[in-house]
Order: C-alpha cells, then structure tokens, then sequence
C-alpha cells in the first residue's frame, strides 16, 4: 500500500509515522507512506497557498492551484483508489471505514488549513472526506496520521498476531473486554477465575459476555445501530 499526504506541515507528520507499528510496517515494505509539502507547489516567491475568502469574512482559504497542481503531479505517476480530504464536516471515521480504506492499493490524503479549501476543490478532486469527530482541530495533519495508524495496523503481516487486530474495539461493533496479566494477585485485587482456568470456550463466552456488558454501559448507541 501507498499513503501519499499533502500537507503544509510535513514535519509535524514526520514523528507519528517513524514509530511503533506504522515504522516496522514501512520498515518491512508493508506500506510507504509519503509527505508532499503543498508549498512546493506555489507559484508566487511567498510560498503562498492561501488567499481571502470571496465575498469576505474571517480567516483564510486554502486555494486551489497548488492542490490542483500536486494532485495533478501524483496522479500523472500512478493511479489512486481514493483522495481524501480531512474536514470536521466529512463522514465520521471509524473502524468499518478503516478495515475498508486497508484494503485499497494507493491513498491520498489531503491535511486541510486554515478556514478551509475552496469548495472546488470538494466538488472536483476530493473522493472522500472524513472526519474524526465534532470539534475543530488546528488543521488536519493529525486526524491524517490517526487515520494512516488505523489503515496500516490493518494490512496483512503488519501486526505478527492479525487476531489481535480482528479481536480490537469496534470490529464486531463491541468494545473489547477487559484484559490483564501477571500477577494474578496484586494487593488482593484478583484477574478473574475463568481466565486463569485454561478452558479456552468458556474463557471465549466470558469475554463476548463482558464485551456486550461493557459496550452497553459505555456506548449503548453502538448496541442501537444493531
């Protein structure tokens, strides 16, 4: 898989991406992950990827020649499967939008600034776009590296044990059960019996029980979309 990312703060991408899984997973060659800096592709001696909003008001727009120019560029070397845009009005991300977005070959993902992009570019060249939940970040470079996180831990051979990522939150629509390990007594506060027993179907049946009795107490909206 592919992740190209074109943002205008490529170094505060730099240090999400060069640890734990997602490193091992470039390490490997299981995915490459690429910073496109927008400001390589001004025009002006300024740099200058944003400009007022027509017909006025706060803040700054992102405009849509360098985009366009960058997107232009990346296409021209291969063909990509999605552009997304990262935006607090986009369809929330979650666990089904990860598993789907792992299975494609080649991803870009554009990390929004200031009050937003011009429109043209969301009606014209953007795929997809996505949220991460309802508030407003500084700009989307990290809601771009959470969603790479999400997608690369996914992708076959990245994590040794794929079970673990199968059994994570979210992947059946319940939240995981709770988890422990040595010692079994720590100032009398005991792992439960079942787990210590060594009856791999009754442990199995516990942890559905605890995974259904946790996501109703924590988020029964999740039960409601059943």
């Amino acid at each position: 898989m592919r992740i190209d990312i074109i943002t205008l703060l490529p170094e505060l991408l730099e240090s999400p991406l060069n640890h734990s899984i997602v490193r091992r997973a470039r390490d490997r060659g299981h995915v490459e992950i690429n910073l496109i800096n927008l400001r390589d592709f001004a025009t002006d001696k300024y740099k200058s990827v944003d400009d007022y909003p027509y017909g006025g008001g706060p803040g700054m727009v992102m405009t849509i020649e360098p985009v366009y120019s960058a997107l232009k560029k990346l296409k021209s070397e291969r063909s990509y499967d999605e552009i997304i845009y990262t935006s607090p009005d986009g369809s929330l991300f979650d666990q089904k939008t990860a598993n789907e977005l792992s299975l494609k070959e080649n991803i870009i993902i554009l990390a929004g600034h200031y009050k937003g992009i011009d429109q043209r570019i969301r009606d014209h060249l953007i795929s997809r776009e996505i949220s991460i939940g309802d508030f407003v970040l500084s700009g989307g470079e990290l809601p771009a590296a959470l969603i790479t996180d999400a997608i690369v831990r996914l992708i076959p051979g990245v994590i040794s044990d794929e079970q673990s990522a199968l059994g994570d939150s979210f992947q059946d629509k319940l939240l995981a059960p709770p988890v422990y390990t040595r010692p079994a007594d720590f100032k009398g506060w005991r792992v439960p019996d079942i787990l210590l027993s060594g009856n791999t179907p009754e442990i199995e049946k516990w942890r559905h029980e605890k995974s259904i009795e946790r996501t109703r107490k924590l988020r029964p909206d999740l039960l409601d979309e059943e």
